[in-house]
């Protein structure tokens, strides 16, 4: 049985000034998490770019669990992550999110969490269904390894 709902979420080709401007990403991901019903607890960011490139991690902290977004403002792309335990699909986050802020081209790869023995069989085949069938069984052994 699973307990919470992951999404990592890549954004390609996101404007600079999106990727750059923390103070408003943070306020998006908090009105985007209480629009989802979600409960805003804490909030953090750091920008980066004094010794390293620029960019920013921001972070809310749920009752519910988490959001977060780490930017590389040269390159345009923005790492989001949302965790939600109970009932709250964390794609309605990012769904508001995207009404605000433009991220650009998204992918999103959703990881069930706390599996049961029964429910590991499963999602190993999952992830085999979605490998290339070029891959050699230790390319695939490899691959469920990791993502588990």
């Amino acid at each position: 049985m699973e307990k919470g709902h992951h999404i990592l979420i890549d954004c390609r080709n996101v404007p600079r000034d999106v990727c750059l401007d923390d103070g408003k990403m943070l306020e998006v991901m908090a009105r985007s998490a209480a629009k989802a019903g979600m409960h805003v607890i804490s909030q953090v960011r750091y920008h980066f770019g004094h010794n390293s490139a620029p960019g920013f991690t921001c972070v809310c902290l749920l009752d519910e669990s988490h959001v977060s977004a780490h930017t590389y403002a040269d390159l345009g792309l923005i790492a989001l992550d949302v965790f939600t335990c109970g009932k709250t699909d964390p794609a309605k986050i990012l769904d508001f999110m995207r009404e605000e802020l433009d991220l650009g081209d998204v992918t999103m790869k959703k990881m069930p969490r706390f599996l049961t023995a029964d429910d590991d069989a499963s999602q190993e085949a999952e992830l085999i269904d979605e490998s290339d069938s070029a891959m050699s069984d230790a390319d695939v052994e490899e691959q469920v390894l990791v993502a588990v």
